[in-house]
């Protein structure tokens, strides 16, 4: 008889295989109108984000970073990108974490089901967003991921407990938690810190967080990633670099590597990420401005 993980990997597999059938029907369209085999910097940018993602680090603001700073996908594009690159990484490590982290399975898989269905109304609505709305709610994004990342390095953390599942009102805060953190990440905040701290909140092993937060991002992503491929919301180049160095990544930092001393490594990605949110917001600024301008001159024409 098969065993609800067992279930729950089958699923993962259906849900991987509808993201593929729709990304590579987009890339089969694309192939001759336009460039997509990844340079060596986005299939480096998937390796170096993805690597420290299974460390716990986390991708998307990183990911972000690296394109705002080095001007390689524009702004309003950028949240698409991410959560259609990184959708194989992840689901690479759901299935690592789901497998060896011991957690409650029908507590993870109703939280897996609350991140769907708050990425999936997520998705729909930042991928008609304009430049301008994506810089703001992007900026404000990375700044509330800075804010997670600076935490513990603060020794500001939510202690946890010893509990691998939720039940009764524990179990509905769970579900509404991830249901709001399944929409942020359609914006670009990735689902890693504000769940560690969730789940610690709820009175859980924080060791749960991996295979809850991989879980999650592994289901959800495809589905998001769905919305903003159709909608033509992304960076196809830089998506493919994303999951083409992401993946071998992955494999090395869960089976070689394993841990890493990353105190350091978190401060930088504090200072990037801080120092990103505010040219997110600049950009919002001159955009509205640009705007301004240019209502203003169409009236007096």
């Amino acid at each position: 008889m098969l065993t609800m993980k067992t279930w729950l990997f089958i699923a993962l597999g259906g849900f991987l295989a509808f993201y593929l059938i729709v990304w590579l029907s987009d890339i089969r369209r694309k192939r001759h109108k336009e460039p997509i085999a990844p340079t060596p910097i986005l299939s480096g940018i998937g390796f170096i984000t993805n690597f420290f993602d299974t460390l716990g680090i986390g991708s998307f603001a990183t990911t972000t970073s690296f394109y705002k700073l080095r001007k390689l996908v524009a702004d309003e594009i950028i949240p698409g990108t991410l959560n259609v690159g990184h959708t194989l990484p992840t689901v690479v490590q759901a299935f690592i974490y789901i497998a060896i982290v011991e957690v409650d399975m029908l507590t993870l898989t109703l939280l897996i089901a609350a991140s769907i269905l708050g990425t999936w109304l997520g998705a729909g609505v930042v991928a008609g967003w304009s430049r301008r709305n994506v810089q703001i709610g992007m900026g404000i994004a990375l700044l509330a991921a800075a804010a997670l990342t600076l935490m513990p390095l603060l020794h500001f953390t939510a202690g946890g407990g010893e509990a691998r599942g939720l039940t009764g009102t524990k179990l509905i805060l769970g579900f509404i938690g991830n249901f709001v953190l399944g929409a942020l990440m359609s914006l670009g905040i990735g689902l890693y810190g504000p769940c560690l701290i969730m789940i610690s909140l709820l009175g859980m092993n924080p060791t749960t967080a991996f295979p809850i937060m991989m879980g999650s991002c592994a289901f959800l992503m495809p589905v998001g990633s769905a919305r903003f491929i159709r909608k033509g919301s992304y960076n196809l180049r830089a998506a493919l670099g994303l999951a083409l160095g992401g993946i071998p990544a992955v494999l090395i930092a869960a089976f070689i590597v394993k841990s890493l001393p990353l105190q350091a490594v978190r401060w930088l990605v504090v200072i990037v990420v801080v120092y990103t949110a505010i040219s997110m917001l600049r950009s919002a600024v001159s955009e509205g401005k640009t705007v301004i301008a240019e209502k203003a001159k169409a009236d007096g024409a």
